[in-house]
């Protein structure tokens, strides 16, 4: 069965699975009992990597969770970057295992592009919030006037971030745009003078492109 792999991890797959398996071959041929190593790594490598087809609601009223992982934060912060207003935001922690492609909340416009150089503190600190190296994409949704905003933070092994995509790109619902590699954090932001009802809590599992966080209230 053929694993779908990420096009983000072209270079990482080329530069460590090809001694991966390199070392399988010369250990089946001199050292079997050795096999494992390289096959333990081999098989983290494709699982990290991966990166499966989802079918994404597409409906203009909901907010799609743009990471796999656990939500860790649903809070009220003042986001002073793209929105700059007051907002709700719901974070999501991912570990090594989850499948690391972000994909876009909303269908919208890419209007605002940041990088931060920082720290690279573990993703389930605190201190990663303000401190760590981060990206923040800010969209504007198509058809409407309002906005969000998607922040991936680097964590103490990830270190490297990647946002395909630059100002001006329409985003579907659900449409890769990038990855952190080795576990990181992505966040959403809304506006607070935007009504939500949140339909997930702390603790909640969460699937990229699937699994709804928030509805636009109907006022």
């Amino acid at each position: 069965m053929r694993i779908p792999l990420t096009k983000y991890g072209v270079r990482e797959l080329l530069l460590f699975c090809t001694p991966c398996v390199v070392g399988i071959g010369f250990s089946l041929a001199l050292f079997p009992w050795v096999v494992p190593i390289p096959l333990f790594f081999l098989s983290f490598l494709l699982n990290f990597f991966r990166d499966p087809n989802r079918q994404t609601p597409q409906d203009a009223s909901l907010i799609i969770s743009p990471a796999d992982g656990t939500v860790s934060h649903i809070v009220p912060v003042y986001e002073d970057n793209y929105l700059k207003c007051d907002a709700t935001k719901i974070s999501i922690f991912m570990s090594v295992l989850n499948v690391h492609v972000n994909r876009a909340p909303v269908k919208g416009r890419v209007e605002f592009l940041k990088h931060t150089k920082g720290k690279f503190l573990d993703a389930r600190d605190d201190e990663c919030f303000s401190s760590n190296e981060n990206h923040l994409m800010g969209l504007s949704l198509v058809g409407s006037d309002v906005k969000v905003a998607v922040k991936q933070i680097a964590g103490k092994i990830a270190r490297r971030i990647v946002c395909a995509c630059k100002v001006g790109d329409v985003l579907g619902q659900g449409q890769r745009f990038g990855m952190i590699k080795f576990g990181s954090r992505v966040e959403v932001f809304v506006p607070a003078s935007v009504k939500i009802d949140v339909l997930v809590k702390v603790g909640d599992k969460v699937t990229a492109g699937k699994t709804v966080l928030a509805r636009f209230a109907v006022s």
